[in-house]
């Protein structure tokens, strides 16, 4: 089974707003499967969230991207996706949660982890899962092996 990360997940690792949730993320990020996806555009949103939120210089938030860009394979906003998200936004999400939703169902994921989305929504195939939520989800705890 392949997941996918929202931004929020990556904030939360980066350390901004929440102790307890980074410890929880990086809990998480040592159960995760290799094969585990980023969109990119989730890396463009933590950009500015460690910019202008965090107050990370630019080069600073540029080292963060970099970093998570090869801790995690990447999945780029092709056309399909974006008009696929386009689709999506017409409904019910925002554009750019449209895109990393799309992002993941492109990427053949099962899972897209996000504490912000709509946790348990099903689209293409990927259901949101909120990974801080109790009881796990059990497409999470099959992910995770437990």
């Amino acid at each position: 089974m392949k997941a996918a990360l929202d931004t929020n997940i990556l904030v939360y690792a980066e350390g901004v707003n929440d102790a307890e949730k980074k410890r929880k993320t990086w809990d998480l990020f040592e159960k995760l499967p290799y094969d585990t996806v980023v969109p990119v555009q989730a890396l463009g949103e933590l950009f500015q969230v460690l910019v202008r939120k965090a107050g990370l210089t630019p080069a600073d938030a540029r080292t963060a991207v970099y970093k998570w860009s090869d801790a995690f394979n990447l999945v780029e906003t092709s056309t399909s996706i974006l008009l696929a998200a386009a689709d999506l936004a017409t409904r019910q999400f925002g554009i750019w949660d449209a895109v990393i939703l799309s992002a993941a169902a492109e990427a053949d994921c099962r899972l897209l982890l996000s504490e912000d989305m709509q946790d348990g929504f099903i689209w293409r195939g990927v259901t949101i899962v909120n990974p801080f939520s109790r009881p796990t989800h059990p497409l999470l705890d099959a992910l995770l092996g437990q």
